[in-house]
């Protein structure tokens, strides 16, 4: 049973974007329609979040689970350190969110200037560039954090 609820979930949630898409094009009204389409995107960003906060309480709840899986023993095999794969994980997790956030400002900048002067689009493209390094950065350091 639990196959079949990831299968349908694993098809159905890519495609809610498209279908969220679509159905806001019915709308006469562009405005309404956009801001009903940023709306339903927070929704569905809201729900997967929920979906993965679920996922790792569950994880972390019942360990059980997790040493029966034997996931334990290849994270063991690598990291001597138990806290090794969780410091890991912090600084690759918050490596994406400040690159998600740098990106976010440079490339709404880069789009305003490639509007204006098209030929900008090298150095935009530059540092859009340098903004999601941090985030090549902050995997790096999960790598040494975990291999040494």
């Amino acid at each position: 049973m639990i196959k079949i609820v990831i299968v349908t979930l694993a098809t159905v949630i890519p495609l809610t974007p498209v279908i969220m898409y679509f159905v806001s094009l019915r709308s006469n009204n562009p405005l309404k329609a956009s801001k009903d389409l940023v709306f339903a995107f927070k929704g569905y960003n809201l729900f997967l979040i929920m979906m993965a906060l679920g996922i790792g309480l569950v994880w972390l709840v019942s360990p059980q689970s997790a040493l029966a899986s034997g996931l334990t023993v290849a994270a063991q095999s690598v990291a001597t350190d138990p806290y090794a794969s969780l410091a890991a994980g912090i600084s690759t997790g918050l490596a994406a969110l400040g690159a998600g956030v740098a990106v976010s400002g440079t490339g709404a900048a880069a789009i305003g200037a490639i509007a204006e002067k098209p030929e900008m689009f090298g150095r935009a493209l530059l540092f859009v560039g340098l903004a999601e390094g941090v985030a090549v950065y902050g995997l790096l350091i999960a790598f040494l954090v975990l291999f040494t």
